[in-house]
């Protein structure tokens, strides 16, 4: 057996080991839920799921341009769409969003649970098209947005819809010719091939870099590289959490940070943000993990 056919054959076991062991997860989350009194179960079946938290972050770094003060991002994730999240709360989710006046949208993936299945394209892409974000749309796919054949169905919607794509690239984000920022984008971990390097490959190491992955855990290697924050989703905060235990839930790549704000590194760590989503999958609840709506405000620190 060549090199090459060894690795492929060693990446699809560990691939299977990934998803049985997620799978041997779901599957005890589902009993714990079980166990829940009717009230408990009710609660996150129906009413957490359909809650919404905004949650507020100032990003700071010394090479953000002054005239980047008080730029607004809003990012939003995993809404996984034709699970248990309807295109009517979708429709309530953009008028939130643009209400917000956002400078910059970003989208950290897996807009629909099964893309391959969706009966609604065309009506979700005109909402999508709705958003704005007089700097921009930007976003990443996640590895829903690749399964089940979806690849190209996500993006013909995203880019008709007015949103940048960015795999394993970068795109400047400009005020003027002169005043920029640098946004990349890299491949989902699961289904994807993500690119560090290329993604890199044409930013100065001077300028200021936002990441958007849909993976949080590729923060860790990304903490090597000239990348000052990155932005994730993917862990949907762990959907089901438990006291003193926390997630019950955590897919593979977003096990070793299920939500908020980490530091990573020594020398000039990486900020990394994690997303906890607005849909859910596999399981239709959410427990101590409410959906989430994130606005990042920019501000140059001198």
């Amino acid at each position: 057996m060549d090199r090459n056919k060894k690795d492929r054959l060693v990446k699809n076991m560990d691939e299977k080991q990934t998803r049985r062991i997620f799978l041997k997860r779901t599957f005890g989350s589902l009993l714990t839920i079980l166990g829940l009194s009717f009230g408990g179960y009710f609660y996150a079946n129906r009413i957490e799921p359909s809650l919404l938290d905004i949650q507020q972050q100032q990003m700071k770094y010394p090479y953000i341009p002054s005239s980047f003060d008080s730029v607004k991002i809003i990012q939003f994730s995993d809404t996984h769409l034709g699970f248990q999240y309807t295109l009517n709360q979708f429709k309530k989710l953009v008028t939130k969003i643009n209400n917000l006046k956002p400078d910059i949208i970003i989208f950290t993936g897996d807009l629909m649970d099964e893309p391959n299945k969706y009966k609604e394209l065309n009506k979700l892409t005109a909402l999508l098209e709705t958003l704005q974000a007089p700097l921009g749309k930007y976003c990443v796919f996640g590895n829903h947005d690749h399964g089940g054949y979806g690849s190209e169905i996500y993006r013909n919607i995203m880019e008709s819809a007015s949103f940048t794509l960015l795999l394993n690239e970068s795109k400047k984000v400009k005020i003027t010719d002169s005043v920029h920022i640098y946004l990349l984008g890299i491949d989902d971990a699961m289904l994807g091939n993500p690119d560090l390097l290329l993604a890199l490959k044409y930013v100065p190491k001077d300028k200021f870099t936002i990441l958007l992955s849909h993976a949080p855990d590729l923060a860790k290697t990304a903490s090597h590289y000239p990348i000052h924050w990155q932005i994730s989703g993917h862990s949907h905060g762990g959907q089901v959490k438990l006291p003193i235990i926390g997630p019950l839930v955590t897919p593979p790549f977003g096990q070793i940070y299920p939500e908020g704000l980490y530091l990573i590194g020594e020398n000039n760590p990486l900020n990394l943000y994690v997303n906890r989503g607005i849909g859910t999958t596999r399981l239709p609840f959410r427990f101590m993990a409410k959906p989430e709506l994130t606005v990042f405000t920019i501000s140059s620190q001198n």
